[in-house]
Order: structure tokens, then C-alpha cells, then sequence
């Protein structure tokens, strides 16, 4: 007992209490400046800790993941297999038709005229043959030309539409529209549209005769019909 009371507790108040000191000041704070002490003891500095709440780990439960999704791609995929597939059939049934009308001799045509808005198949030079093309004559392209020139000039005259030779609101030309617009607007208005509407057969028969001519001049059957106009003044 004698040497027990010789060793040093480490956790002694008078040793290792730091807030010795600090419990001192606030006594003496909390009474007036008066020397009042209030001793530590030794109870009060061995606090015993908190039981810690034991961990339970069950390493062998498991965890309830829902299937949900992968069951849906995998329907997802099936569903994309089937239509594949039956892309694939229809790709076969669709190759095997043209390989029959091909065997047959029966020509898929294509739609290439007008060239702005393909829609028909049109194709002379191949689809007519040589000995019934008759439109290639010199004199046939003279008697186009003359006849369309008068359509441009008809087209041309329905557009202003002067009182010359039809007298009165026949044609529905600028002339007739403005007279029309100051006693009937819904008239005049009428025949506005239809001055428009020469105007665009002018425009679209200029262009086309233009066209002729240039195949005419680059086809050599200029200078054929100049001949023939010689022999038929001769």
C-alpha cells in the first residue's frame, strides 16, 4: 500500500487537470474577485465513455435489384430483330420482282420530264422509231415558227388589249381592267388576273421558242431550210 501511494497517477487532477486552473478563475469570477476554490475530484475527471451501439453487418443479405429494365431491352431488342428481319423480306421479295421483269424484257421507266418536277417519261430519240420521226424537217420547223410567233403576238395584244380589233371588254387585258376598277372593282379585280395570266403565256412562249431555235440552229437544219427557200424561189 506504502508504494502504491508513491506512483504517479498520470490522470490525477492535481497532475493532469488543465482546467484546473480555468475552474479557479470562474470561481473567483462568479464570487466577487473571493478566493473560492472548488476541487476537482477525482470521479468527476474519470468520465466513463458512451457504449457505442455494436454494428451490425450481415455480410450475407441481398440486395433486391428490380429486372424491370433489362427485361424491357431485351424486349426492345426483339422487337427491333423482328423488324429487321422483316425488312430484310421485304427487301428480298422486292429484288426478286425486279429480277423477274427484268428477265422478262420489261423496262422499268423513268420519270425525267419536266426536268424541274420529273413526272413523265419522255424519251423520242429511243422510244420512236427512226423511220417514223418526221418532226426533224426543215419545213416542219418553218411552219412552227411561223405559227407560234403568231400565238406570242396574239398573247402579246390579249395583254394590253386595245380597242382595235375587239371592241368592248372581250379580252382581259390592262386597258379593259383599269375602265372596270373605277365602276365595278370586283370585275376590274377579275380582269386584273386575267392580264396577269397573258402576261405569264407570253413570257413562258418566248422562252420555249427560244429553246426550238437553239436546237434548230444546233441540229444544222438552219442551213437546210435556207436551201430550200432558194429552190422553192428558184
Amino acid at each position: 500500500m506504502a508504494g502504491r501511494r508513491h506512483d504517479s497517477n498520470p490522470f490525477d487532477d492535481e497532475e493532469m487537470n488543465p482546467f484546473a486552473d480555468q475552474d479557479q478563475e470562474r470561481g473567483q469570477s462568479n464570487y466577487g474577485g473571493g478566493a473560492f476554490f472548488m476541487p476537482n475530484s477525482s470521479a468527476n475527471s474519470k468520465l466513463s465513455p458512451l457504449p457505442h451501439d455494436p454494428a451490425d453487418y450481415n455480410r450475407g443479405a441481398t440486395v433486391d435489384i428490380p429486372l424491370g429494365g433489362s427485361m424491357d431491352l431485351k424486349k426492345r431488342e426483339q422487337e427491333l430483330q423482328a423488324r429487321e428481319a422483316e425488312l430484310k423480306k421485304k427487301e428480298q421479295e422486292l429484288k426478286r420482282r425486279e429480277d423477274a421483269i427484268s428477265r422478262a424484257g420489261i423496262g422499268i421507266e423513268e420519270t425525267n420530264w419536266p426536268a424541274i418536277f420529273p413526272i413523265i417519261h419522255h424519251d423520242i430519240a429511243n422510244e420512236i422509231p427512226v423511220h417514223l420521226q418526221r418532226t426533224d424537217s426543215a419545213l416542219k420547223f418553218g411552219w412552227f415558227f411561223l405559227t407560234y410567233s403568231l400565238h406570242i403576238g396574239f398573247c402579246a395584244f390579249a395583254c394590253v388589249a386595245p380597242p382595235i380589233i375587239f371592241k368592248g371588254n372581250s379580252l382581259t387585258g390592262i386597258l379593259p381592267a383599269i375602265d372596270l376598277l373605277t365602276a365595278n372593282a370586283l370585275v376590274g379585280i377579275f380582269y386584273l388576273v386575267g392580264f396577269g395570266l397573258f402576261c405569264i403565256e407570253t413570257l413562258i412562249s418566248i422562252w420555249v421558242i427560244q429553246q426550238v431555235y437553239r436546237y434548230f440552229r444546233g441540229t444544222g437544219k438552219a442551213a437546210e431550210m435556207r436551201k430550200e427557200a432558194m429552190m422553192a424561189a428558184l
